[in-house]
């Protein structure tokens, strides 16, 4: 939840008589032009009566002006958000709370809060009479059927008076920003050849596997276990030492995003490039809750969360802290005008990355080289790969061919590689890339080559 804290509003218009005149509304204005036209044609016929007649309409509605102008209250508003980040497609509730802060009771309050158009009607609320230190509690719901994020606000409250000839409008000066994040959809459970879950034994075993002069030893401290002392390390520096605990390692994950704006056609919700989004959205999130260290990364090099936490989030913070870290990156993620994906090899060049999972856009012989060779820098790759031309024209069997004699590279480098046609669900892809690999894992098991690192 994110809530907006309480600004207070002064009933008094700084902008002077001039902005209080400029608040006239249609039925203020009637009825003064009225007024003037008829003591202009009262003093003309030289009737007395009538020129009684359009001063009092025109005296009324400068009488609404002059007292909505001097009007002193305070109000304080607050807005809160609920939930603060949805998922596409999902609402979200607005709550709006007015205090009246002043001594005096309000008259009629119109309360209007500034949406994007995307997110609905803008919402307008008329709060009757507040009693001095009352509240008065109101809500709404926003929808988008499109990812980003969108500012709430200021929240603005009209002022008007009994008749319904000026009407004032003060704007709060604070906002929230509704985050709409990419739908995600819950994947089945998956387990890379051989390791037993997200947080791997690599460094377990190489610590046994490792002599005693390999072992770190730290100093003692109260409540060490005695069996953990280190002789060797104490007689070397002279005081305690002990053996440092083993501490498992977190299996790594990247997800590589292909934002090209050349390797996606069409655009909306159902598009190419917005799918490949959400599926990698939706695998971030699983690798995370499987246990797995994972990062984001894109074409054109960005990695999130980046350097500042050590290149892969969940290795020192809340699971729902690291999925929303990435969440907001895609939230916004747009297409890049980069041509190729080396620069997301150029940071996968530093080897031991884990497993890649990867969702492609179209690839042509010199980006499916480029893709093929990130094989190497992984310890398993997949490759969700779309064709735009599919996605906009359909699929035919001439695409088809066409699109596997493109992604042989692939293949052949060792990626598990699962084309992805108009309309597909991510969970039976997911699958499908399981079958795959494990049947690669298996092949090169019995001594023919293949996906080492596969799904099962």
């Amino acid at each position: 939840m994110a809530a907006a804290g309480p600004v207070a509003m002064d009933g008094d218009d700084k902008g002077g008589v001039r902005a209080a005149l400029g608040g006239l509304t249609t039925r203020g204005r009637s009825f003064l032009a009225a007024g003037i036209a008829a003591a202009v044609c009262a003093y003309a016929l030289g009737q007395g009566d009538l020129l009684r007649v359009g001063l009092l309409l025109a005296v009324l509605p400068l009488v609404c002006v002059t007292v909505l102008h001097r009007t002193r209250y305070r109000v304080a508003g607050t807005r809160r958000l609920s939930p603060s980040r949805v998922p596409a497609g999902s609402e979200a509730r607005v709550h709006l709370r007015m205090d009246n802060v002043s001594r005096l009771p309000t008259g009629l309050l119109m309360l209007q809060d500034r949406v994007p158009y995307v997110l609905g009607p803008r919402p307008r609320f008329v709060l009757d009479r507040v009693e001095a230190g009352g509240r008065r509690e109101v809500s709404y719901r926003v929808r988008s059927d499109l990812r980003g994020r969108y500012p709430l606000g200021p929240l603005q409250l009209r002022l008007s008076d009994p008749f319904g000839m000026c009407e004032l409008t003060r704007s709060f000066s604070a906002y929230d920003t509704l985050v709409v994040v990419p739908r995600t959809e819950p994947l089945p459970p998956v387990r890379l050849a051989g390791e037993a879950s997200g947080y791997g034994e690599g460094r377990q075993r190489s610590l046994a596997l490792a002599g005693e002069d390999d072992v770190i030893p730290r100093g003692y401290r109260y409540g060490d276990d005695l069996r953990r002392v280190h002789w060797r390390s104490t007689a070397r520096y002279g005081e305690l030492m002990v053996r440092r605990e083993e501490q498992p390692q977190r299996a790594r994950c990247t997800v590589l995003l292909d934002t090209r704006r050349t390797a996606y056609r069409g655009a909306g919700p159902d598009s190419a490039f917005e799918w490949a989004v959400s599926g990698a959205a939706s695998a971030l999130v699983h690798m995370l809750e499987r246990g797995f260290a994972a990062r984001l990364l894109t074409d054109v090099g960005n990695a999130v969360p980046g350097e500042d936490g050590g290149g892969f989030a969940g290795a020192t913070q809340d699971t729902a802290d690291s999925a929303g870290l990435m969440m907001d990156a895609l939230a916004v993620v747009e297409h890049s005008d980069g041509g190729g994906l080396s620069r997301a090899y150029d940071v996968l060049r530093g080897g031991d990355e884990g497993l890649l999972i990867a969702f492609l856009g179209d690839l042509d012989e010199e980006q499916a080289a480029v893709a093929a060779r990130m094989r190497q820098r992984s310890g398993g790759a997949v490759a969700f790969v779309l064709d735009g031309g599919a996605w906009v024209n359909g699929a035919s069997p001439a695409t088809r061919a066409a699109s596997e004699q493109r992604l042989r590279p692939l293949r052949e480098s060792g990626w598990t590689v699962v084309p992805v046609e108009p309309g597909a669900e991510l969970t039976a892809l997911w699958q499908q890339a399981g079958r795959h690999g494990a049947a690669a894992g298996s092949g090169a098991a019995g001594g023919t080559a293949g996906f080492s690192g596969g799904w099962s």
